[in-house]
């Protein structure tokens, strides 16, 4: 299975609680980790940050943007073709799973994420698998 030391993970999430707890469950994995609050310059950031290993994005965020409007920015960059981008969202898994599949998403995990399980569920993204997680 992959591992996530060493991995580059970039996390596009705009609450502040959400990303400490994203901060605190992969902090002794050894990763590498940026963090784009509110989606605006996402591509700028992430450019900056260099090629992830991995993708995690909120799907809803102030001010009329969504995860799936920075979904499409990303995959239109061929930069980013095969980085693996999931869903994290407390959005309702039943209307947003459907939704992040059409789009190509490579998984989606539901809030509260579960710290537990967190980490092995990015290694087996990383790995080839998909997790469609909800509640």
């Amino acid at each position: 299975m992959a591992s996530l030391t060493k991995r580059r993970i970039f996390v596009v999430e705009d609450d502040i609680n959400n990303r400490i707890i994203t901060h605190t469950a992969l902090m002794m994995q050894d990763v590498r980790i940026e963090f784009d609050r509110w989606g605006r310059d996402t591509m700028g950031k992430l450019s900056n940050f260099g090629k992830p290993d991995i993708i995690l994005l909120d799907l809803m965020f102030p001010n009329g943007i969504t995860g799936y409007d920075i979904f499409d920015k990303i995959r239109a960059d061929p930069r980013y073709d095969n980085v693996p981008i999931v869903a994290v969202s407390a959005s309702d898994a039943a209307t947003s799973i459907p939704r992040c599949k059409e789009k190509g998403f490579n998984g989606f995990i539901a809030k509260p994420i579960d710290t537990d399980h967190f980490s092995k569920q990015l290694e087996e993204i990383l790995d080839g698998q998909s997790i469609w997680q909800g509640f």
